[in-house]
């Protein structure tokens, strides 16, 4: 018979989160953070500091480490830090990503570059570098993360819809590759969530002019879910909870998409 356990504490464990000066990567160090975990927030971005800072003030544990995770060698200088200064990494979510809102034809092959460099590099380097301090720890989880637009493509996206495609593949894969290792691998796959990205894709797509026009952009991006709105980071906070903790333990290899509805 089943007994009560406390399936979704993550206390003690070490969780590194890339991107997580802001949007869905410093929502997801908040939440994770109250549930118990270490915290070990990663980004190029200095505001990553004072983020820290502020959940340490309420009594928790996270660091800052600053990382370009499209440097392999400052992602192994990260990586053997973590280790020395925590000994382990129970939790690993790949969270950094960027975009540029322009068909092929309109690409430049540096702004090609760029997007893939940063969510598909970045998550294969922390990954290959996390992985074996995984490992000796006995195991853990990754999460990546994905896209509704990984799964069924979007407009004006080119590079975007090419690295979270092969994010939720790439998944697949690390999750029959890892799992003899006690690690499991998931996707989280986000619909419209209001972040500075969206923000600053209504800009880049025109739609986006004034403060007026912002508005109007947001509404629109849920008004024609099932759930009727736009999705917030801590929605998508909650789910990569969900697969760090045991709650999920016999799930690996899956693509959970978190979108109001928006491809159902």
């Amino acid at each position: 018979m089943l007994q009560k356990k406390n399936f979704l504490s993550i206390e003690g464990k070490v969780a590194v989160i890339s991107g997580a000066a802001g949007g869905i990567g410093l929502a997801t160090s908040q939440l994770l953070s109250a549930f118990g975990a270490k915290v070990v927030m990663l980004d190029v971005q200095d505001q990553g500091e004072k983020e820290a800072d502020n959940i340490r003030k309420e009594g928790r544990v996270a660091t800052f480490y600053k990382c370009d995770v499209t440097s392999p060698q400052n992602v192994k200088k990260v990586v053997d830090s973590i280790k020395e200064d925590f000994g382990r990494i129970d939790i690993l979510f790949n969270n950094a990503g960027v975009t540029v809102r322009k068909t092929v034809v309109g690409l430049e092959e540096k702004e090609w570059d760029f997007v893939l460099d940063v969510g598909l590099k970045g998550t294969y380097l922390l990954s290959k570098y996390v992985i074996p301090v995984m490992e000796e720890g006995g195991g853990g989880s990754i999460i990546n993360t994905g896209s509704g637009w990984g799964l069924k493509g979007g407009d004006d996206a080119a590079a975007y819809c090419a690295v979270k495609g092969g994010i939720v593949n790439l998944t697949r894969a690390m999750a029959i590759d890892h799992g003899a290792q006690n690690i499991r691998v998931n996707s989280v796959n986000p619909g419209d969530t209001d972040t500075a990205m969206l923000r600053d894709e209504g800009r880049q797509t025109g739609l986006v002019v004034d403060e007026k026009s912002q508005e109007e952009y947001l509404k629109d991006c849920g008004k024609d879910r099932p759930l009727g709105r736009l999705g917030t980071t801590e929605d998508i906070a909650k789910a990569v909870l969900f697969l760090a903790s045991d709650l999920s333990s016999w799930i690996t290899g899956t693509a959970i998409v978190v979108d109001g509805g928006g491809i159902a």
